[in-house]
Order: C-alpha cells, then structure tokens, then sequence
C-alpha cells in the first residue's frame, strides 16, 4: 500500500495496543514511523531494475524477520520513552511536602517505559504492515527466509482512500480529544478499515465467480491461477480481469453495477517463440516467477521487452523491462532497461474512464486504440458437393485500426490481402474470402469444391 496509509495504519495500531500507557501523540508517532519502515527496502540498489522490484518488499517484509527485529526496536524505544520520562520527572520535581500530585511524572514515565507492551505494539505494527502488502497484486515474501514464494490477494488497489480515511479520521478523533474515550474513535476506524478489507475479498470472490462461470459456458477450462481478478484504480467497485492463453491473453472489465452482465474481453498477442528464445535471461525467469505467469514477451521497433501484466491495464503497465535487442540476431542487454509507466496516457481522460465505467457504462478505456488486440470468431462453413460441413476457428490481429495478421484453425497463411471488410487469403489448395462486415465466409477449391458459411465473433 502506498505510504499514507501504512503510517496511518502503524498509527493506529500503535494508539490501540499502548492505551493510556503514553500519551496518544507518542504512541502514534512512533507507531507511524515504524509503519513505514519496512519500506525504506526500496531505496536499496540491486544493481538492475528488474532485481529493484523483485526485490522489494523481501525480507524487511518477512514475518520471521519481523519478529526477530521487533525485539531491538522495542528495546530501543522502551528505553528512549524510560530516558525522556526520567528526564521529565527531574525536571518536575517538587520540594517536600508538596503533595502526591509530584509523583504522578514519575508514575507516567514508568508506564511510558513498559519494553513488554512495546514489543507487542512494534510487531504488530510491523507484521500488518506486511500483511496489508500482501491484500495488494503486487507480491509481498512473508514466508523468507523458509520460502521465497511471493504472496499477492490483489483485492485492494494500492492506494484506496475508502481504506486510509477511516483510519486517518479514527486517528484525528483521538489526537484531538481529550476525554477517556477518545481512543474508542481510533479502534473504530480501524475495525471499519478491516471491515473493508474483508469487503473487497468478498466482491473479488464474487467476481472471479462470474468470470468463471462466463468462461465455461464458452466451453473452456481455464485454471484458477490463470485468471487475475484485481480491482481498479481507487475502488473495489470496478475490476480487471485478464485470462492467459497459450497464444493470447484477453483483458476485460467488470463493475458491480453491471450486474451480471457477461464480460467483454479484448484479446491480445503473444509470441510463445520469442518467450522461448529469451526464456534462459535471468531478468525473464525473475519476472516469470514474480508475475505468477501473468507477463507477455514482445518485441517493439527491435527490443525485446517482458511486461508484468498485473499492474496497469492495455496499453500501458508500470513495470515493462528491455532485456534483449533484436537485429542481426538475439543479444541479451547488459543491464535490463525500464521502459515502463503510463507517462503518454491521459491521466484526466482515464479517470473520466474509470468513473463512467464504474457506473455500469460499457466502454473501452482510452489508448485502448494503441496496443496490439486480437479477435477471435468461429464459422460454420458447409462444403459442396461433399456436403459435410467444418467449423473453422479465425484469429484477426490488429494495431490500433490497422490489420496485422490472420490465423485460420491455428496456421498463418503465406499472404493476406486487406480491403476494407474483406480478407483474402488461402490455405493449401482452398482459396477463403473473409466478409468482415457482413461475417459470411466463402471459399473455393480451385473449381473442384466451395465452401460457404455464417461467423461468429467469440472476443
């Protein structure tokens, strides 16, 4: 999660472990400083951008580690607390006589001093730090150093507001108030920042259930683990949801207003031989492994490129990584190179985007234009004088408006003539024309047979 949030969630935790034990200032400023420090790990160099990301939130993310470094950091703040307690209590020191109000400074800085509280509050800090991590696509290692398996629900996006102002307004609440039961607000707005949590795995489970069932009734199987439902930017009301192929991937869209309305997918290109001729780069496996096999391999205007697919939508993803330039030959880079981020996208027009999509409104977001998209159609062609009928399957790839490649039944034919609606082409000895338009198939074989048939658009 991004760094606002973490803090106001160290905050919190640390005013609702430490009661009336310090005062709430104290409690929530140190609560917010340790908050954000497991992620101080991404100012480390690794030497390359993609090691920087894969190894991020590692071990400074790792329960085991965590537990074991909550020890000296309770330590240290217990004694810190003890020293400035001391400190005042000198400072307040009254003459003889002067009542049992003197020794209520002292009596507070003991408290203040308590390492057995401390050391519950630091970890509990540290560990949701790490567990709010893993509710996010990214990958958070919590099992280092017994695995390196990274973990990612992808049920909240990293920044919500609907998660951080609970705890930001339950935090201010008890800052600011002062009668005994102030503390009631911060709890308060950390039981609805949980219960938000629990929301946005609900609406995933729910989503992921429909894309399910819309998949099966188009008659295929696709494992779990190659389906990524992950929310949009903002909310837990509007979904993403991409379906990994063999050769393609498709990328669709789900709001809970749709209200049971069948995603509309758009599909896109991979290129299996190019994964295969870059598969032995350690920047490829790295990715492979991080991304849980949810990345593409391409080639743009000659440099081969790895994208991880969960974070960011088509055209444009945060994290895409030149790894091999193609020319004369295949020649791994030195150094990966980023070539990620969304610096050419219209930030204004995809939040315009995302707020009428959200409401239910079916539309493509803006760039979609961009990128490389494939439809996929099924005909029905019935052949005379065999009078036996076969349903071709059709693969039509585009770039932005342009026609770029054609599939029939899994084989590329030689050439491709584009005019318009209509795509001429042929296979062996069977010449096909293609009615984009009016999505009639014809074809002949050289005199000897002729096909005919109606098309189906599948994505």
């Amino acid at each position: 999660m991004d760094s606002l949030s973490q803090w106001a969630l160290g905050a919190a935790v640390s005013v609702a472990v430490m009661g009336r034990r310090t005062a709430v200032w104290k409690a929530a400023l140190w609560g917010g400083v340790l908050g954000t420090l497991p992620d101080l790990d991404a100012l480390l160099d690794h030497g390359d951008p993609v090691l920087n990301m894969v190894l991020h939130r590692a071990e400074t993310h790792a329960l085991f580690w965590q537990s074991l470094a909550a020890v000296p950091l309770a330590a240290g703040i217990a004694w810190w607390m003890r020293r400035g307690g001391s400190a005042a209590g000198a400072a307040g020191q009254q003459p003889v006589g002067a009542g049992p109000a003197a020794a209520l400074p002292a009596a507070a800085s003991a408290g203040q001093g308590d390492f057995p509280r401390w050391l519950l509050t630091v970890w509990l800090v540290l560990v949701t730090h790490a567990l709010l991590d893993a509710m996010t696509v990214y990958g958070t290692r919590l099992a280092l150093p017994f695995s390196s398996q990274p973990y990612g629900l992808g049920s909240i996006f990293i920044i919500d507001p609907l998660y951080t102002l609970p705890l930001l307004m339950g935090l201010s609440a008890a800052l600011l108030r002062r009668s005994p039961g102030a503390a009631r607000w911060n709890l308060a707005g950390l039981l609805l920042s949980t219960a938000y949590l629990g929301w946005s795995a609900a609406a995933q489970h729910h989503v992921a259930g429909l894309v399910h069932g819309q998949l099966a009734a188009r008659g295929e199987a696709v494992a779990t683990d190659r389906v990524l439902v992950t929310p949009t930017a903002f909310n837990t009301v509007l979904w993403r949801i991409v379906v990994m192929h063999s050769t393609h991937y498709e990328e669709g869209f789900y709001s809970l207003a749709d209200r049971g309305r069948a995603v509309r997918f758009n599909a896109y290109p991979l290129d299996p031989d190019l994964q295969r001729d870059v598969q032995s780069l350690p920047a490829v496996q790295h990715i492979q492994a991080f991304s849980r096999g949810f990345y593409r391999v391409d080639d743009r205007q000659g440099l081969v490129r790895i994208t991880d697919l969960r974070m960011g939508q088509e055209p444009a993803y945060v994290f895409s990584f030149g790894v091999a330039q193609r020319g004369s030959g295949l020649h791994a880079l030195e150094t990966p190179t980023s070539v990620g981020g969304r610096a050419d996208i219209d930030i204004a027009a995809g939040l315009r985007w995302l707020r009428v999509r959200a409401a239910g409104q079916d539309l493509d977001p803006p760039g979609l234009g961009e990128g490389a998209r494939l439809r996929m159609m099924t005909c029905d062609v019935a052949y005379l004088p065999q009078r036996s009928s076969w349903q071709r399957r059709v693969t039509i790839r585009w770039e932005g408006e342009l026609f770029k490649g054609l599939e029939i039944d899994g084989l590329r034919p030689h050439a491709v003539s584009a005019q318009g609606p209509l795509l001429a082409t042929a296979l062996d000895n069977e010449r096909i024309q293609l009615d984009l338009a009016s999505l009639e198939w014809t074809s002949d074989f050289r005199g000897q047979a002729t096909g005919r048939g109606r098309c189906e658009w599948l994505i």
